[in-house]
């Protein structure tokens, strides 16, 4: 790529994730009103290839049964689909339809390509790819550009091929993260347990529609189209519809979650805008208000003993359970910036997809709005 067009992909993206910071909030009030469906590639973009089906196909087939039930189980939820029927449509233009509806969770689903041997799913948020995998599988999605017309000017010189492109992208990662994160655990842990799919794990890697979205964001690979027992169960009608049922039973337990935690926020956030009194600030100074930051490491189904080689040496390690999971944590700082620091560690620990939440009187509060509540406080 020349310098200069390095340079316009640097300020198209920069410019692009500004404007996303400045649209998002980590925090969630209110219900989750409208998700969008995104069956992934169509038309002439076929997608990976299996030895009797296109992508394309199965993707299609899998959302509308997703959408199904959702709008069946869900009486006020606006479901909105991308496409409903084999077209072609831009990869901008699909983040661009879950931009003006202001969708509250966008999900993108698709089917995967490997050795015959591969198989399982897998569930990608917006990040950077820690593996070679998960790179190639972005650079397979996002290759999708080079069939659109003026791919070039659209994408900001982007190319899918060029490492070069995917510094920029990856300076700044989805302000929704966490939600993202939280949505694909339990998409696998329904895959997993569920349907007894083999569980590939949480990933991250550069996708550039989960890029220019501005919502909590997923791209789901429900299995290997090149693994023929996977591609048969991918193809059957009885295999769409337990991936799709899956992924709803994913999201009644996230729209729970989700708008469990609001309530709570906004009961918190009324009574934290009455004014503090002396005495209240002196009770937080004197440590019988706790406010604390800690990093979650992981999140499993099941149980696990808590010991230095579960978790690659760290001792102290704790857990709280929400949703159904086991949610692993380490440390107990009272700054952001001390647990900035923590988070830096767990990863060099193995840990890197760990991320900083806070707890106010052991209840979970978003990091935000501690954040805020600490400055008030002081």
């Amino acid at each position: 790529m020349h310098r200069s067009a390095l340079i316009l992909t640097f300020l198209g993206f920069l410019t692009f994730s500004t404007v996303l910071l400045s649209q998002s909030q980590e925090e969630f009030f209110g219900e989750l009103n409208t998700v969008v469906i995104d069956a992934g590639h169509g038309g002439k973009d076929k997608g990976c290839l299996g030895s009797s089906s296109y992508e394309k196909d199965v993707a299609l087939a899998i959302s509308l049964k997703l959408g199904a039930y959702l709008e069946e189980k869900f009486e006020n939820l606006n479901v909105i689909y991308t496409r409903k029927e084999d077209v072609f449509l831009e990869l901008d233009e699909r983040a661009k339809i879950a931009n003006r509806n202001k969708a509250d969770l966008f999900i993108c689903i698709h089917a995967n390509a490997a050795s015959p041997s591969a198989f399982g799913t897998e569930t990608f948020v917006m990040g950077n790819a820690k593996s070679e995998a998960n790179m190639k599988a972005a650079k397979r999605e996002n290759a999708a550009i080079l069939m659109e017309d003026n791919y070039e000017e659209r994408y900001e010189n982007f190319d899918p091929n060029s490492p070069e492109s995917y510094i920029a992208m990856t300076i700044m990662q989805s302000a929704f993260q966490n939600q993202s994160i939280m949505f694909a655990e339990m998409v696998q842990q329904q895959f997993r347990e569920r349907v007894g799919r083999k569980d590939r794990g949480v990933k991250m890697a550069p996708f550039l529609v989960l890029h220019q979205t501005t919502m909590p964001s997923v791209l789901i690979e429900t299995g290997f189209l090149t693994n023929h027992s996977e591609e048969e169960f991918l193809k059957s009608e009885i295999g769409q519809d337990y991936l799709a049922s899956a992924i709803y039973r994913a999201f009644r337990d996230y729209k729970n979650e989700l708008e469990s935690t609001s309530k709570q926020l906004i009961e918190e956030s009324i009574a934290e805008a009455e004014p503090k009194s002396i005495k209240q600030q002196k009770e937080y100074s004197n440590g019988k208000s706790q406010l604390v930051f800690k990093v979650q490491l992981t999140t499993t189904s099941e149980e696990l003993e808590i010991n230095e080689e579960n978790f690659n040496g760290l001792d102290n390690v704790e857990f709280y359970q929400a949703g159904g999971l086991y949610r692993y944590t380490y440390g107990n700082e009272r700054s952001i910036e001390a647990a900035n620091k923590l988070q830096e560690e767990v990863k060099s620990k193995g840990f890197e997809d760990a991320f900083i939440i806070a707890f106010f009187n052991g209840n979970r509060i978003a990091v935000g709005e501690a954040v805020k509540l600490l400055k008030d406080i002081n």
